[in-house]
């Protein structure tokens, strides 16, 4: 799936460190129609926010450690 949706291995490789959910949800929605068109995007900008918050919610998590 993953080698349909990129033309590199280096992206997927790097999303799966980085941002997760948003490489995942690309990789499924291009599977879907082969491309991502319409309210697809809506679904990778969704991942990617809630990748965001992941990475808020640590650094939150860190500073009340502290």
């Amino acid at each position: 799936m993953l080698g349909r949706a990129f033309e590199s291995w280096f992206v997927p490789f790097l999303g799966f460190f980085l941002l997760p959910w948003t490489t995942l949800a690309y990789a499924v929605m291009w599977s879907s129609s082969n491309g991502v068109v319409g309210f697809e995007w809506f679904i990778v900008v969704l991942a990617f926010l809630f990748d965001l918050g992941s990475y808020a919610q640590g650094g939150r998590r860190r500073g009340a450690s502290a």
